[in-house]
This record gives C-alpha cells, structure tokens and sequence, in this order.
C-alpha cells in the first residue's frame, strides 16, 4: 500500500501546504480521501492525475475538505472520463446536489454515484474500511485500512479514537496547533501525546497543520513526547509513504 500525501494544511493554506487530500494505492486500486483546495494540482504534481481518481471518500464536510470536489468533476469531465463516486457521511448526496444546484450546467455531465455510510465497516474500490465517528464540529468519520493505515479525519484526540487506531503501521492524525493555542474540535500536541500513550502504531504524521505551526515543529515534538514514544514526524505535501 502507498500513501501519498497531497495536501497537509487547513483552511488556511500556506505556499507549502494546500487544504486536505491523501492517496491510498494499491494493486491498481487508488482512493482520494478528501478534496480540499488544491488537491487537483497536487494530484498533477503527483503523477498520479485526477483521471486516475474515480472514487472519493469524504472524512466530512467541512470547505478545506470539499472545495475541489467540483473542479474534480469537471476536470474528469473535459478529459473524457465517465464516472465518479463519492462516498462520506451522512448529508454527502446534500453536498452534491448543492454543489450541482449552483453549477446547473454539470448536472449529467458524468455517471455521478453518491453514498452516504456511518461508523461501521464498508467497501469502497475494492478496499475494506473501519469507519469511526471522531470529535468535530461538524459529523466527521476516521478510516481504517486493517493493520496498515488509519487517518484520524479532523478530530480532538480522545482515548476512543486513539484505540481505533492501535495497532495501525502508519496513523496519520490532525495536530492543528501548537500547545498556547486555545482550541477545541482540534488537538494540540499535549493532548495527542496523552491519548497515544501506551498505543502500539508503527509511525505517526502529523497534519491539517495551521500556519500557526511553522517553525514550532521540534517543540510540537517534544510536547508529543513527554506523554508517547513513538515515532512521529510532520506530513509535508506530495510525500509518498509506502506500508507493508
């Protein structure tokens, strides 16, 4: 399995990290989880292209998760492509028909297929996936790949998410901010630290990382550190990672 990060950051991007979008690949299979500005020019940069991408799968709804899913349509669209699934929580066939309702001249350019799933387990282009329900302002779903990988979605950390995701090859959690940052429906890296401790995860990546977080790696680090002793480093954009 590899893992190609493709967007890092938030909703508020920098030059280095654009909104929220991996690739998960594997014996010709590829998923997008994930759409978030700028995601259609990395997945360019990628090699990989959006006419690769036939299937995606939403964490939630939330703009820096969403917003290229139109242009994605479209861009499959002129290049001939005939299909596209989308696949994410509760309310993803209202995205969709909202986004189409604005932009009426989309509608029935593409075999659009939309299905919405809850915390349990599913299929989805010929993966098997664990979803589970996380801590965010809007509903928002983690993703399970078996032992190999799991992405956190955006969440606070809390021990429920942290035990889905023991046992994983490879974690990728949100870290939004530094510990002098006042948030909620986000974790800072005390509070990730805490509930990874005792966790057995083979490697973790930090993302959907503010600009807040520049130049505060090593002590974001550290802070992680004093409560987990694993191995954990900060996803940058268009890095591949491959799993066994």
């Amino acid at each position: 399995m590899r893992v190609t990060f493709l967007g890092t950051g938030s909703a508020m991007p920098t030059g280095e990290r654009v909104q929220t979008g991996l690739l998960v690949q594997e014996s010709g299979r590829t998923l997008l989880i994930d759409c978030g500005s700028g995601v259609l020019h990395r997945l360019q940069q990628s090699g990989v292209g959006y006419e690769s991408v036939s299937t995606v799968l939403l964490t939630h709804h939330h703009l820096d998760h969403v917003a290229d899913l139109l242009p994605l349509m479209k861009a499959r669209w002129l290049a001939g492509e005939e299909h596209l699934e989308i696949v994410g929580p509760q309310g993803t066939k209202g995205l969709v028909d909202g986004l189409l309702s604005v932009h009426e001249y989309m509608e029935g350019r593409l075999d659009l297929q939309v299905r919405e799933i809850v915390a349990g387990e599913f299929s989805i282009a010929d993966f098997d996936v664990s979803a589970y329900e996380t801590r965010h302002s809007l509903p928002c779903l983690a993703y399970r790949f078996d032992d190999r990988f799991t992405f956190s979605g955006d969440s606070e950390a809390f021990a429920g998410l942290a035990n889905f995701a023991d046992g994983s090859g490879i974690l990728v959690h949100d870290c939004s901010f530094p510990d002098d940052v006042d948030v909620s429906n986000h974790p800072t890296p005390d509070s990730l630290g805490r509930e990874l401790a005792d966790r057995d995860i083979g490697r973790v990546y930090l993302s959907h990382l503010y600009p807040h977080t520049d130049g505060r790696h090593e002590e974001m680090l550290e802070s992680i550190g004093a409560h987990y002793d694993g191995d954990v480093r900060f996803a940058e954009d268009l890095t591949t990672v491959t799993i066994e």
